[in-house]
């Protein structure tokens, strides 16, 4: 006889509690191999597979689209299989379904007659050759069939339960679908069981059924409410306590970046990977930070000290499928100007493909915005629960400037920097944005610095 195990939701690290179901990847009465992916959850931090460590037949599933799963909460229980004992025949219980998909479900599963559709039974041996008639379903007792039902706490008192007749998946799904409760069903089927025409009847009967007059609802209640989930009800929650707790403030310059753009094309004019202005920013944000080391910090939880970070874990803005995310360049200040351009390439990809794991939006000391690549000049962003700093960058565009004391067109871009309070004054806040500017405008300031 095979044995039900149930599988939990994993811990999924970095201090999540639960997660959100996106997409299953199997069916009940499916058969899985161990370690398969069953289910794609998202986390407050990215979109993952989740394996099972079990290998059998799915028996149930928890959980429906949208729904949040805790952490510890079952997924799925799968029957898997028992060593078999020397000379134990194998048992087919569906094997005499096999001719008819709608019959109803006995034993783990049913097995399509035609190719092309996958087997949803664990017998190894071929069955289709078995007569119908060889197994009556009325000899099956129902009992002894695992039916997928959602979990829920245990009564207090014994109650009687209420025994739906097994049926094939294909009609619990169309029941599903259409909303009708197979507990108020009479089956047509042998000793009751539940058939689809059984199922297509009460349906007919509902769309025919007239529908009653709906109550007047004031223009107000009508209109659409879309649910804080996964990663935007994170965001949500982090950028709500930063504005809550942080006393932050903003300080911004414009800077003439043609320097900056001149040696970006002489650099992509040699052989090598092309270098990004967001990887020169990047390698002056490290530099600007190993001045004022302050900056790389964040508060402690009780706000009574302030925790100076080693290392420059570098976050930066990136657009991807689930939206804004902020991907971490671990060990930014270590790294080559090159090393940074494809650190920040391969990140930047992940986020489009929605593939970030959550250690790689985790951890971050200070964070890089470039809102220029939305068209924008300025910005005053709202700091990255738990940093204390974060730099903007606007777009670069051509602007009349006035350059070795005459008016000239040149390369303009907007740098904001906005700060937790309660790590610095005004005074550290301008001396990095100033320091930042100026290698903006020379970047030959940067030798000094290497």
């Amino acid at each position: 006889m095979p044995v039900v195990r149930e599988f939990r939701l994993p811990d999924l690290g970095e201090g999540l509690t639960g997660a959100e179901v996106v997409r299953w990847m199997v069916e009940v009465g499916e058969v899985i191999a161990v370690d398969q992916p069953v289910v794609e959850v998202e986390t407050a931090k990215a979109v993952v597979e989740v394996p099972c460590p079990y290998g059998g037949v799915v028996t149930a599933r928890y959980g429906e689209l949208g729904e949040e799963i805790a952490v510890g909460a079952p997924l799925v229980t799968v029957a898997v299989a028992a060593a078999p004992t020397e000379g134990a025949v194998p048992e087919a219980p569906a094997a005499a379904l096999a001719a008819e998909v709608e019959r109803p479900l006995v034993g783990y599963g049913v097995v399509e007659s035609k190719g092309g559709r996958r087997r949803r039974v664990g017998a190894p041996a071929p069955v289709a050759a078995v007569p119908v008639a060889a197994v009556p379903v009325a000899a099956v007792p129902v009992a002894a069939v695992p039916v997928a039902v959602a979990a829920a706490p245990a009564p207090a008192a014994p109650v009687a339960p209420v025994v739906v007749p097994v049926i094939s998946p294909l009609v619990r799904r169309l029941a599903r679908e259409q909303g009708v409760d197979l507990a108020a069903l009479a089956g047509s089927g042998p000793d009751g069981l539940i058939m689809r025409a059984d199922v297509e009847r009460a349906v007919a009967a509902k769309v025919a059924a007239p529908t009653p007059a709906a109550p007047a609802v004031a223009p107000a209640a009508q209109e659409g409410v879309v649910p804080l989930r996964g990663l935007r009800k994170a965001v949500a929650e982090k950028l709500s306590r930063s504005h809550r707790e942080i006393p932050a403030a903003t300080c911004w310059v414009d800077v003439d970046a043609t320097e900056l753009m001149a040696l970006r094309r002489q650099l992509n004019a040699t052989p090598g990977p092309k270098v990004s202005v967001l990887a020169l920013l990047a390698r002056i944000c490290t530099v600007a930070l190993a001045r004022f080391p302050e900056l790389n910090s964040s508060v402690t939880e009780d706000g009574s000290g302030i925790v100076r970070h080693s290392a420059v874990h570098l976050g930066f803005a990136a657009q991807g499928e689930r939206g804004l995310v902020v991907p971490v360049v671990r060990g930014a200040h270590a790294r080559s100007t090159e090393q940074l351009g494809e650190e920040l390439g391969r990140l930047t990809e992940a986020a489009r493909k929605g593939s970030l794991t959550p250690a790689e939006l985790t951890g971050g000391t200070f964070t890089l915005n470039n809102y220029g690549v939305f068209g924008v000049d300025g910005s005053t962003p709202i700091l990255n629960h738990p940093e204390a700093a974060m730099l903007g960058v606007g777009r670069i565009v051509a602007k009349p400037w006035v350059y070795g004391g005459e008016l000239a067109v040149r390369e303009v871009t907007q740098l904001s920097f906005t700060f937790d309070h309660r790590v610095c004054d005004g005074g550290t806040a301008g001396g990095f944005l100033r320091f930042v500017a100026d290698c903006v405008e020379q970047p030959g300031m940067l030798l000094r610095q290497l």
